[in-house]
């Protein structure tokens, strides 16, 4: 893959020729790149080397059920509690002079490269810090992974929620990280204070209602260091997901379904809720799932396309590189506008769900279930 890019992480006595082979290879506007689209031997998941340069990959966080007393067991110090936004995770590093935007799986994506490119001043920030990344969260309506809207973004915007060195992963500490932010103007994620771990557990539960009010997700709390962290999320992002999973009920399984289940259930322990509150979530939950299972049978019946609906707009050659990696990954698209607006493309289309479809056909016509 070029260079001794092996030097720059910790294989533990793992010989280098038995990583290399799990990762893929990947072009970019004509730059072969690799990455691995799950971790292998302790490396994380979305790690990438281009031009023999490593771009290491965002390591998942750990999630706590209940917050008593798992949030003073977790943390020994001060902790940062953070909003986690609905969007989906973006490292921005720059490579050879060039930003380049990798995605959790390691792919460079280039709407997303373009996207920061137009909307992220980043440059007096990697001219004094060359050997970070930017880890942040990229959301808004117009976004080709994970569709969810927030009033003050139109299109797509990014927020910072992490610095880190660009090749070992190390965090920036917590506070310098937000003076860098400031520093560089940055957006960054919303902040809810720094505490103590017992004085965690109320500020949490406290910005949790506040989110969950918002329709927002949750919460990450991080060490002082940055080295530690857990999420929390609200009843909002479980209805949400479930209603999503449950509109294409042959496309996710139990192990999607089932934690966020268990979620609701710890939460509303967690926040002692009565027998009509908890009453009210079973309403809330139940709806969640039934309703919109019952909306892609329907449209399922009506001859309509079912799956993941996403718009993006940009330039017209990157929306079509876009386009083409999907395909590319075996997914069929069903588009619904393609359009041009002020020398942009709009482009409307539907990830379309094959297993949800073709079952639900199946069992429309008369198929049977085997139970």
């Amino acid at each position: 893959m070029g260079g001794d890019w092996t030097s720059a992480l910790d294989l533990a006595g793992t010989d280098p020729a038995d990583l290399e082979e799990h990762f893929e290879r990947e072009w970019f506007r004509g730059r072969e790149y690799r990455h691995l689209s799950a971790a292998r031997h302790g490396i994380e998941r979305g790690t990438a080397v281009v031009d023999g340069v490593v771009v290491r990959g965002y390591p998942s966080l750990p999630r706590a059920l209940v917050l008593d007393p798992t949030v003073p067991e977790f943390f020994d110090g001060p902790v940062a509690v953070e909003e986690k936004l609905n969007g989906y995770n973006v490292r921005l590093a720059r490579v050879d002079g060039d930003l380049l935007a990798f995605t959790r799986s390691g792919f460079v994506c280039p709407y997303t490269t373009d996207i920061v490119s137009e909307t992220v001043d980043a440059t007096a920030f990697f001219d004094a810090h060359p050997e970070r990344m930017l880890c942040g969260e990229l959301v808004g309506p117009e976004n080709p992974y994970t569709a969810h809207d927030y009033d003050d973004v139109d299109s797509a915007a990014f927020y910072v929620f992490d610095v880190r060195d660009r090749e070992s992963g190390a965090p920036m500490p917590v506070e310098r990280r937000r003076d860098c932010c400031r520093e560089y103007g940055l957006d960054a994620v919303r902040e809810f204070g720094t505490v103590t771990p017992a004085a965690a557990v109320d500020t949490v539960r406290e910005a949790i209602r506040r989110l969950d009010a918002q329709g927002r997700e949750g919460v990450v709390m991080k060490s002082a260091d940055g080295r530690r962290a857990l999420k929390y999320t609200t009843s909002t992002i479980h209805r949400a997901d479930l209603a999503h999973a449950f509109g294409l009920p042959f496309d996710y399984g139990r192990e999607f379904v089932f934690p966020r289940i268990l979620r609701e259930a710890f939460q509303a322990v967690e926040f002692d809720e009565s027998d009509a509150e908890v009453r009210e979530r079973a309403r809330r939950l139940g709806e969640a799932v039934l309703t919109p299972a019952v909306e892609t049978i329907r449209a399922v019946e009506a001859g309509d396309p079912v799956g993941e609906t996403h718009t993006v707009r940009g330039d017209p050659e990157a929306i079509e590189s876009l386009l083409s990696h999907f395909r590319d990954q075996g997914l069929a698209l069903h588009v619904e506008r393609d359009d041009r607006e002020d020398g942009e493309r709009v482009v409307t289309f539907t990830k379309v769900a094959h297993a949800t479809r073709d079952k639900t056909e199946y069992y429309l016509a008369g198929g049977t279930v085997d139970e």
